[in-house]
């Protein structure tokens, strides 16, 4: 008879594996369906998720390339006729010349943040992110031993960015400047003015851009405007786009950076290194994507737009909250500090206590105290519905 050691092995984990966060969003999301379990009835504003259906046609297009049998490896690039058609819809709607030997196709918009990082930073180099932001920028930072230099990038309408406070960041040991427009959490889309002068700031300081520009397409007026164009930084800019939002294409995994060429090559080296490659047949979908008719994207940003006014003007009606009306993505990211509740204990009761799920401000980075973030990829019923159970939680 044999029986089982019960001594306790100790893993050391490395350094930049503890030091590495998480995102919010998804631990919301998991309690969230814990509660839908017990029988309780969940308004889901936490995910950055569009609610609607990948459309038909591309649907369509994957199962034809299942049944013709594109289920092996493809290049670790990307397909050729995929990349392609993307340099020629960057080309087109950021006004710059695109090789296809530029564009590399990734499992998602997340590895290129992390090929941007694997590439070009080293521990003790001063990456300028956006504050509150996307948390995998400020994650990635401390993974590899860089020096956070957060940025507030403004809050939409009535705060803009303070271009002066970010010139004052950059110093001599700056690698690396990351930028998000149409921006996560907050709804900040950069002006022509703003990307003017954040571009000669990069020029003059001599540094690279990774520019998150995954939710360029939904936008509620304005236009995007990509610091790539500007001149003297396609040489220097990382675009960062998909097809997550823009097709609700969200759990295909279908990502893509446009880098120059003396690093695209490298991101098909991390490729290779990490994934061989994204799925082939879900390549062939993207392909139908960019092909195919534009009307599911308007109607869906429209639908956006009357969600996004029916959010923000219940937010607003609410004691103790404002929240500025986002230009862009579908986000509303709210203060809350006139309600003299914590953010994170607000929008842990508005879950627990009333069923709307959201995610806390500070999750974004130190700048977004006292706030939370809701996602209105929700109709605009249920988004009434959360406005009536905050309300009867601020104001009983």
């Amino acid at each position: 008879m044999t029986t089982e050691s019960t001594e306790t092995t100790t893993v050391r984990l490395a350094a930049r594996v503890e030091r590495m966060g998480t995102e919010a969003a998804f631990r919301v999301f998991a309690r969230a369906r814990a509660l839908e379990t017990e029988g309780r009835d969940i308004i889901h504003l936490e995910m950055g998720e569009p609610d609607f259906p990948t459309p038909d046609f591309i649907k369509d297009a994957c199962r034809t390339a299942l049944a013709d049998g594109h289920t092996g490896y493809a290049p670790a690039g990307g397909l050729p006729a995929l990349r392609e058609a993307i340099a020629a819809d960057v080309a087109a709607s950021r006004g710059i010349p695109v090789d296809p030997q530029q564009v590399v196709i990734t499992p998602g918009g997340k590895p290129v943040i992390f090929f941007t990082y694997m590439a070009l930073v080293e521990r003790g180099d001063e990456v300028i992110y956006p504050d509150p932001g996307f948390p995998i920028f400020e994650s990635m930072t401390d993974a590899l031993g860089a020096v956070r230099v957060p940025w507030h990038p403004g809050s939409g309408t009535e705060t803009r960015p303070d271009i002066d406070r970010l010139a004052s960041l950059m110093t001599d040991r700056t690698k690396l400047l990351v930028l998000n427009s149409p921006g996560n959490p907050t709804g900040i889309v950069h002006n022509k003015q703003e990307i003017e002068q954040i571009a000669a700031l990069c020029r003059e300081r001599d540094l690279v851009v990774l520019s998150d520009e995954i939710y360029s397409r939904i936008l509620f007026g304005g236009e995007h405007v990509s610091i790539a164009a500007e001149p003297g930084m396609a040489n220097r800019t990382i675009i960062l786009d998909g097809f997550s939002k823009t097709w609700s294409m969200t759990g295909w995994r279908l990502g893509y950076a446009v880098a120059p060429h003396a690093i695209a090559p490298v991101f098909e080296k991390l490729m290779t290194n990490s994934n061989s490659c994204a799925v082939h047949f879900v390549q062939h979908a993207a392909l139908a994507a960019l092909r195919g008719p534009r009307e599911p994207i308007d109607a869906m940003v429209e639908a956006f737009r009357e969600r996004r006014d029916a959010l923000v003007d219940g937010l607003n009606a609410l004691p103790g909250v404002t929240c500025d009306r986002p230009e862009g993505s579908f986000f509303a990211f709210a203060d809350v500090r006139g309600t003299g509740l914590d953010a994170d204990v607000l929008a842990g009761r508005l879950l627990e206590e009333t069923g709307v799920a959201c995610v806390q401000g500070p999750a974004f980075g130190a700048g977004g105290a006292g706030r939370i973030r809701f996602s209105f990829a929700a109709g605009v019923e249920r988004i009434q519905e959360a406005v009536a159970r905050m309300r009867a939680l601020l104001a009983p």
